[in-house]
């Protein structure tokens, strides 16, 4: 971690507290420099979009943390559906003390103009879950893999910041059938393929005039 990661991980962390009562805002920004005893704007030179950038940066940190945590587990001997179930609860996980933080950071994405930086942001965290768990693709499964996962990362983490069951238990198997879900369309997809590829050349085209003539032969 760099001297300016590092300072830019102090601030987020003394922003944090002030965001359940002020939301992602300036004012949760003022609180934290009054905290640090610094001025503003040290806030302003890390974070020149204000919250957007705060927010942006949060993500960013929670996703290097994934990596490192995925880095611990010989994630290439397990299944894909493996990896990948591991993959987006260590993420919620990280989450876990900022869920309110979280909730407000989705609501401020939500808005129109920054709409454009959360679809960003949740392309970076699946890209980076596919890295991390060793997809090397590059052909057209690479995009295919990306929104799939999408799908399953975004779907988990709302029903996540709502679930109320003891160790998020009801997520996690909210994330089983989602999962699973994706497989059996998988495996679906792999049968109607393979039916297709072995599917009989069409029969060469028998015009009307020639039919008739060969039923008059007979």
């Amino acid at each position: 971690m760099t001297v300016q990661t590092e300072e830019k991980a102090s601030l987020l962390e003394a922003v944090l507290p002030h965001v359940l009562f002020d939301g992602w805002s300036t004012k949760a920004i003022k609180h934290a420099a009054e905290d640090l005893k610094v001025d503003p704007f040290l806030f302003e030179r890390h974070f020149p979009n204000g919250p957007v950038d705060l927010i942006a940066f949060f993500i960013e940190h929670a996703d290097d943390h994934m990596e490192e945590q995925l880095s611990e587990h010989n994630v290439l001997s397990m299944k894909i559906r493996e990896r990948i179930t591991l993959a987006v609860r260590l993420r919620l996980e990280i989450y876990a003390p900022y869920r309110e933080a979280i909730r407000n950071a989705l609501t401020l994405l939500a808005l129109p103009q920054n709409a454009a930086l959360g679809l960003k942001l949740t392309e970076s965290t699946v890209s980076r879950m596919w890295y991390a768990t060793g997809d090397t693709s590059t052909d057209f499964s690479y995009y295919t893999k990306r929104f799939t996962l999408s799908l399953v990362y975004c779907s988990t983490l709302l029903f996540w910041l709502d679930d109320s069951s003891e160790d998020f238990d009801s997520t996690w198997a909210f994330l089983d059938r989602r999962i699973e879900n994706v497989m059996q369309f998988e495996k679906v997809k792999y049968k109607t393929k393979k039916f297709f590829s072995k599917k009989p050349a069409a029969p060469d085209f028998i015009s009307p005039a020639r039919f008739f003539r060969n039923l008059k032969a007979r």
